[in-house]
């Protein structure tokens, strides 16, 4: 088992910032991949962000891409989400996610471990 614990959110400004991270913990020596998806209010939940194991693979949904960049801690058991250039349409609960084997991909459906969210909130 892997739990995972994120934490970073909070409420901004149109074109702030923020980091959001997620520490794993429990069976960590298994490589995992990591992901981010966020979940806005009456929406379904929607991949944000992937990287693989040894983090040379990198995935961003288009509205993250130029302003989301995901990256591993150096233990590889933390994977944070820089968010810049916030906009009120990024307003969104934001779970980690991780998958085993270790491959990036960006369907829901194939990650083991979630985290229980955190909140985002960008008001104009």
């Amino acid at each position: 088992q892997v739990q995972l614990v994120e934490s970073g959110g909070g409420s901004v400004q149109t074109g702030g910032s923020l980091r959001l991270s997620c520490a794993a913990s429990g069976r960590t020596s298994m490589h995992y991949a990591m992901g981010w998806f966020r979940q806005a209010p009456g929406e379904e939940r929607e991949f944000v962000a992937v990287i693989n194991w040894s983090g040379a693979a990198l995935y961003y949904t288009d509205s993250a891409k130029g302003r989301f960049t995901i990256s591993r801690g150096s233990s590889k058991n933390t994977v944070f989400l820089q968010m810049d250039n916030l906009k009120p349409e990024d307003t969104a609960v934001y779970y980690c996610a991780a998958r085993r084997l270790g491959a990036a991909v960006t369907s829901q459906r194939e990650y083991d471990y979630w985290g229980q969210g955190t909140q985002v909130t960008v008001s104009s």
